[in-house]
């Protein structure tokens, strides 16, 4: 079973003229919902940083182990997507149902783009159920309202928040939407964060994301992966903690085999 929720004309709000954070992920995901622009704009951020395109890859990887490891092993079914961004393959009610067929996904975007593709999004097994929302990560009451339409929020729910925060500056105060939506959720809930990092190690992403905020939409806050780590305060900080999203629990079994991004991920449970 599927839910919408979205404005009656979402195309009259896609402005073509700018690059966009979510087509040029799609782009470097090897999707087809990007306009020239944003694959102009992919191409000259792959310029400054060459390795840009696998964070996209890692942070899709880790989002599907991250969903595997709780519905599998956790037994979560209720799943509560934030900056869901463009459709791709594995999204997280596909993992999700995959594992528990009966499991309920609630995305949530505030993207126009996103919100032509919520039926490609809304495709549900029968014994499950999936719901869009347009709304923006700020609008914490309105998106706990309309999730519990949707999902149980007495019962644990995977918060999904991958590569959201980023575009939530400090004085906005990120880390106080995070727990007003995780004090909405009883204990056993868990949050899967991911947050590209800023590094003395890795000075080209710096420029990259320099080059981003000059050039598109909307602008990007880096963080290091300490400051990264205060979003899990108050929660059980699942092993190997915040770490680069290819080294949480890889399909290998062994972190050091492969290489670190600057996307930054983890897995924290609230007691």
């Amino acid at each position: 079973m599927a839910d919408n929720a979205q404005p009656d004309n979402p195309r009259s709000r896609i402005d073509t003229s700018r690059p966009h954070t979510a087509r040029i992920w799609n782009y470097w995901l090897g999707g087809k919902d990007f306009y020239p622009v944003d694959e102009a704009a992919g191409e000259q951020i792959r310029a400054l940083h060459p390795g840009i395109a696998d964070y996209a890859r890692a942070d899709r990887a880790f989002l599907g182990r991250a969903v595997r490891y709780l519905a599998d092993e956790v037994g979560i079914r209720q799943f509560l997507d934030i900056g869901t961004g463009l459709p791709t393959v594995d999204n997280t009610h596909e993992v999700a149902q995959r594992i528990a067929p009966e499991s309920r996904v609630v995305y949530v975007d505030n993207d126009p783009i996103v919100l032509r593709h919520a039926q490609a999004l809304l495709t549900s097994t029968p014994e499950g159920r999936t719901a869009y929302l347009d709304a923006d990560l700020r609008d914490v009451e309105e998106i706990l309202e309309q999730a519990g339409k949707t999902l149980d929020l007495t019962r644990p729910v995977a918060l999904m928040l991958l590569g959201v925060v980023i575009f939530v500056a400090d004085d906005e105060d990120p880390y106080g939407f995070v727990r007003r939506l995780l004090d909405a959720l009883p204990a056993g809930s868990h949050l899967v964060l991911s947050h590209t990092i800023t590094s003395p190690d890795m000075p080209d992403v710096d420029e990259a994301v320099a080059f981003w905020n000059a050039n598109g939409t909307p602008r990007l806050n880096q963080r290091t992966p300490e400051r990264i780590g205060r979003f899990f305060e108050g929660l059980e900080l699942l092993e190997p903690g915040v770490v680069s999203c290819t080294r949480w629990r890889p399909e290998g079994g062994d972190p050091a085999a492969v290489a670190e991004v600057a996307m930054f991920g983890g897995v924290g449970r609230k007691n």
